[in-house]
């Protein structure tokens, strides 16, 4: 099974005395979940784009397996807030895209395509044009598109953040169910407790300048519901709720601490 690592990551942007990120020290097991949660400026996309290649640390080493990285590739793919799709490709064009550039033939791609779209619920509107598909659906796009590149690791910043409570927690099953059925090992940063909490086997705790891990915690809500348990009855738990309560005031602290510095 692989392990991508972040070891020893230290950022600072020039100019600036405060680092972005500090320390880091990060274990995400194939197959895992796992969410980072933080107030606005901890350095949460900061970490994400180091781990996924975009942005170089300037000390410390991403490595998977044994083996350092220093660029993007395959073995990682992105789901971006904005879901950067392109709108002068359909559905299924943005789907394949990735696939067209590195040269596969048609029907090879035609069929992996119909196989992702079944997948993420979006056969029926496979010839569809980006715009005019809802915010949910144009996520399911994204997510299709990390999907089809067979990554081992998907990392999805801040992804459901402009959608409604309805359809957050539609894409919020979406993930599980894929975590279930692909045994992907998703990295997501949210500032949504609820979704971190049910989005994790391991929820991360960030805190802000310098941006570093305070904690780590060990949650089993997604094994519950791989085990068969609702997302709203998970919700509804009492310990679901604790935890949940105990966090917002954890991050309504830090926030406060964040303020009284900067004032």
């Amino acid at each position: 099974m692989s392990v991508l690592a972040a070891e020893h990551l230290h950022l600072t942007f020039p100019n600036q005395t405060v680092p972005v990120l500090q320390d880091i020290n990060l274990k995400i097991e194939e197959g895992t979940l796992t969410v980072i949660l933080g107030e606005s400026g901890c350095g949460k996309t900061t970490l994400l784009n180091i781990l996924a290649g975009f942005q170089k640390p300037s000390s410390g080493q991403i490595k998977l397996d044994d083996e350092v990285l220093t660029i993007p590739d395959a073995r990682r793919a992105v789901v971006f807030q904005d879901h950067a799709l392109l709108p002068w490709l359909n559905v299924s064009e943005n789907i394949g895209f990735a696939l067209q550039l590195k040269g596969l033939k048609e029907q090879h791609i035609h069929q992996q395509v119909e196989s992702i779209l079944k997948i993420v619920g979006l056969s029926h509107v496979a010839q569809a044009n980006i715009w005019e598909l809802s915010g949910g659906m144009k996520q399911r796009v994204g997510i299709a598109r990390a999907l089809i590149s067979h990554a081992a690791f998907i990392l999805l910043d801040e992804p459901f953040a402009a959608l409604d409570a309805f359809i957050r927690e539609t894409m919020q099953q979406l993930v599980l169910d894929l975590w279930i059925q692909q045994n992907k090992s998703f990295f997501l940063i949210t500032h949504d407790i609820e979704e971190a909490l049910l989005l994790s086997n391991q929820l991360v705790l960030m805190t802000a300048r310098p941006g570093k891990i305070v904690e780590t915690l060990k949650l089993d809500f997604a094994e519950r519901y791989k085990q068969g348990e609702s997302i709203r009855t998970i919700k509804s738990d009492p310990k679901f709720i604790q935890l949940r309560e105990q966090l917002f005031e954890r991050l309504r602290v830090q926030k406060q601490a964040g303020y009284e510095v900067t004032v």
